[in-house]
């Protein structure tokens, strides 16, 4: 029995000493960097989950043409790559904008005189929450006034701006020159003989200005609404570096969205050139979900500027995060549906999914 015992109490002895030896803090080995244990109570980090989201401004018209503001959110539907979407925010209220005015500074004469006129009256579209650049583009764009929230100082160099114009039957091609002699036009029975087409030739880059405005909207934040309000006579001479579909692509990835007024209503019978770049307006406003207006006398400029701001302002904006849309591809068609019937919309046909995934 008492052999028994004092088993039972070495055993005991034992096991406190194993159990007292493990609660020591373990010394490193001689020479070795003592392990830094992790600080108790440590929240582990957050998981971060990115929501790419779509933001699509939508311009309501009646058949008057008059604009619509009272549309609820429950009327709208959008589908994305034919997939309906759910609307995650909807906003009927107007939208600061960062724009730049692009200008035309090859117009023939006439046409210019008018837009010279009405020039100030674009100030009069911006409130004290837009902020606008001054452009003006022929062969290569000259930016006049960087982005700015001053409206006076917009008026400003609105005012002071002069713009440069041509007369059509000025010869400017060296082609066009009769032989010199002695730094003079040789004089012929006939006077001087003229060749080529004896038409002022235009240099207007029309693509690469649109493209250099684009840009300089790209970084602007997206609670923004960002435009192109371009005036020109659609003359594009085709000396571009960035082409249409550059452009296009250039536009849609930034959101920037294009107004253009075009100063010839139409184009004469083989001015093939300003009917192509008439067409190109109408294409970028179509694909941006801007639009396209057209007027050459200074009173019908002076209300068409407002028109634009107040439209591109007063847009509505939905906005979903993808859903159930093909996989595989960087761009996806849009399509706004709106159960009121009567009524027409405006809106980009598509996004690409890259510069949503980017922010911008």
């Amino acid at each position: 029995m008492i052999r028994r015992i004092f088993l039972l109490v070495t055993v005991l002895f034992l096991a406190a000493a194993v159990v007292a030896s493990a609660q020591l803090p373990q010394q490193p080995p001689s020479g070795a960097t003592p392990r830094q244990m992790p600080p108790q109570n440590q929240n582990p980090p957050p998981i971060v989950v990115r929501t790419s989201r779509v933001i699509v401004p939508v311009t309501v018209k009646d058949s008057r043409g008059q604009l619509v503001g009272d549309l609820t959110k429950d009327q709208f539907r959008i589908f994305a790559d034919g997939v309906e979407q759910q609307i995650s925010q909807f906003s009927s209220e107007p939208v600061p904008l960062s724009a730049v005015v692009l200008i035309d500074n090859d117009l023939s004469g006439r046409v210019e005189q008018q837009v010279q006129k009405s020039l100030t009256a674009i100030s009069a579209g911006f409130g004290p929450a837009d902020e606008v650049a001054v452009v003006t583009f022929d062969q290569f764009p000259n930016t006049i006034s960087d982005f700015s929230f001053n409206n006076d100082l917009l008026y400003t160099k609105l005012k002071r701006l002069e713009l440069g114009s041509h007369n059509d039957q000025v010869v400017a091609d060296p082609t066009t020159a009769g032989p010199l002699i002695n730094g003079q036009p040789a004089p012929s029975s006939t006077g001087i003989p003229l060749h080529g087409s004896g038409r002022y030739k235009k240099q207007n880059a029309l693509d690469d200005a649109v493209f250099a405005a684009g840009q300089m909207l790209k970084e602007r934040g997206r609670d923004r609404r960002k435009i192109i309000f371009i005036l020109t006579d659609g003359n594009n001479a085709g000396r571009n570096e960035h082409t249409f579909d550059q452009t296009l692509h250039s536009l849609v990835e930034s959101d920037v969205v294009l107004y253009s007024i075009a100063v010839n209503r139409s184009a004469p019978v083989g001015k093939s050139v300003l009917q192509r770049g008439i067409m190109n307006l109408d294409k970028y406003s179509d694909q941006t979900g801007g639009d396209t207006f057209f007027a050459s006398k200074q009173n019908s400029l002076d209300r068409l500027y407002s028109d634009v701001t107040e439209q591109a302002r007063n847009e509505y904006t939905l906005t979903f995060s993808p859903q159930d849309v093909h996989r595989g591809q960087d761009y996806h068609e849009l399509e706004v549906r709106i159960e009121r019937p009567g009524l027409s919309i405006k809106t980009r046909p598509g996004y690409y999914e890259s510069a949503i995934a980017a922010g911008h």
